[in-house]
């Protein structure tokens, strides 16, 4: 009993409670083990069971020991930390780790004085950015969550949550589907939950948007005891919020309402953000080339769809280069146009503003990849010469060039009419005039759409983060080049993907609208 009295009392010091009032994190504390006592089942089918909290380390840890077997050092993906020569209780603590979560308290005997539990207790707190915290809900059942770190600056600490708490989910926790199971994940959590079992799922839905434990355990007639060992590995993460009463009409104030840093994000712009940045994401980032050897590569030309061809004009690049303004001249100069000439730009000088901004210069093997792969030169940047980005043109008008919707070849440098419906243009046209705020409606409409495969085939988890910056890039590219020529370009803020998709016939979501861009002429000239 000693180790029991004593575990006991060390966990009183080192379990806090939830602070109230600010926003989770879950990123402080430490790895003391918890014990609960078995309570009524109420209305669970189930034999009475203690909730058990397991260990584990994440999949891609691997433990590295000395020649003699007695040092340790833990492989991770933010490097290795040596642990020296920490004893054979914690380097076993530590081996069944590695398998899958474990009872490290098994490990220990009743009688013992707890230092080998301090000793762990240490480690752990060295690693805690490796270590998977789970918990058992049913005998030999295996783990019914996990919460799986993310980041280097992961921690956990398990709260104390009294009956009458208000707690509800954070306003930007969301559920997917992940490899078969049920994953909990919010942009603020430096971990990921991830709902093995149908008591987690069925808390989580039950927590809501407010509840407090006795209520949870009402609707979802699980055990007391397990509701509360599940909201305490869900509070320690920052996956549920608590609140207080608000102004006596009954209301709950939470904290996470209230926050001015927090109310500028909405969860879709939060959780893009934390996803596509390393540092708080789970798997891997980067050039991996996910779909090497299972997907073909797209092709780095989109072949040429069905439809009459336009041949455009192209400029002499050197007589551009004579004639020219600069560069300063031209970025000093720059601006966004909110009104246009009754007068409509040529044929002539769309060909010279796509040639200038968008055509392909060369196409050459990638040096990383297979000669099948191929990486292309153009105007303006992008990661890799993937070069993902499409152009098309609706014409509302055009000297020289009739109405209707077009593709941009940006290897022969001719357009293709794809869509001669007046209507549908009309369509696209009439909601970039609300959007630029035009009284008619601009001339020329460039949509830019991704050939998401060009960039995912290399890339993972960037591939649409990395194709709005490359719009971002040939937006600047084609106000640099409409300047210089004195015309009246507009980057829009949004686009209609219902009505783009349908209007320029693309196949969703192999290819997507990503950016919109208008050109006229500037109203001041005259004809």
């Amino acid at each position: 009993m000693m180790m029991v009295d004593g575990l006991r009392a060390w966990l009183r010091n080192r379990v806090r409670p939830v602070a109230r009032d600010t926003r989770p994190h879950g990123d402080a504390g430490s790895h003391s083990p918890r014990i609960f006592d078995v309570r009524s089942a109420g209305e669970w089918t189930e034999p009475v069971f203690a909730p058990r909290r397991l260990w584990s380390l994440r999949e891609d840890v691997l433990l590295e020991f000395d020649d003699d077997m007695t040092g340790v050092t833990v492989a991770t993906e933010w490097g290795d930390i040596a642990l020296g020569h920490p004893g054979d209780t914690v380097r076993e603590a530590l081996r069944r780790m590695t398998l899958g979560p474990t009872v490290l308290t098994h490990l220990f005997a009743p009688d013992g004085d707890g230092s080998d539990w301090l000793r762990l207790s240490t480690v752990l707190a060295e690693i805690e950015h490796c270590v998977v915290h789970s918990l058992e809900c049913r005998p030999g059942a295996g783990s019914c969550l996990s919460a799986v770190p993310i980041s280097r600056f992961a921690g956990f600490v398990l709260p104390a949550i009294e009956a009458e708490d208000r707690m509800r989910l954070s306003r930007f926790a969301a559920i997917r589907l992940s490899n078969g199971e049920l994953v909990l994940e919010s942009p603020l959590s430096r971990h990921r939950v991830i709902l093995h079992q149908p008591p987690a799922v069925s808390v989580v839905g039950a927590i809501g948007d407010g509840a407090t434990l006795d209520q949870v355990v009402h609707d979802t007639r699980l055990p007391a005891e397990l509701v509360r060992a599940l909201a305490e590995h869900l509070a320690a993460v920052g996956m549920i919020v608590f609140g207080e009463p608000d102004d006596g009409q009954g209301r709950t104030w939470f904290a996470e309402d209230h926050d001015p840093e927090l109310a500028a994000w909405s969860h879709t712009d939060l959780m893009f953000h934390a996803r596509t940045r390393t540092g708080r994401r789970h798997g891997p980032i980067g050039a991996t080339f996910p779909h090497h050897g299972a997907l073909p590569p797209a092709p780095v030309v989109k072949p040429v769809p069905e439809g009459e061809r336009f041949p455009l004009y192209t400029p002499d690049i050197a007589e551009v280069a004579r004639t020219d303004g600069t560069l300063t001249e031209a970025m000093e100069t720059r601006r966004s146009f909110h009104e246009f000439a009754t007068r409509a730009p040529t044929a002539k000088q769309l060909g010279e503003l796509l040639f200038r901004s968008a055509r392909v210069r060369s196409i050459q093997p990638h040096a990383l990849e297979t000669v099948q792969d191929m990486a292309s030169d153009r105007p303006y940047p992008s990661m890799g010469g993937r070069h993902e980005l499409e152009l098309y043109l609706t014409v509302e008008r055009c000297e020289g060039l009739p109405s209707g919707t077009y593709h941009y070849d940006p290897w022969e440098h001719a357009l293709t009419r794809i869509n001669g419906d007046v209507a549908e243009a009309t369509e696209l046209l009439d909601a970039a005039r609300v959007t630029v705020g035009t009284a008619g409606r601009p001339p020329v409409l460039i949509t830019m759409t991704g050939r998401i495969a060009r960039l995912s085939w290399t890339y993972s988890g960037i591939a649409y983060s990395t194709s709005l910056k490359h719009v971002g890039v040939l937006q600047q590219t084609l106000y640099l080049v409409a300047t210089a020529m004195g015309l009246a370009p507009c980057a829009l803020a949004v686009g209609d993907l219902e009505a783009t998709t349908r209007v320029l016939r693309l196949d969703w979501p192999s290819e997507v609208s990503v950016g919109e861009f208008v050109v006229g002429v500037r109203a001041e000239q005259r004809n």
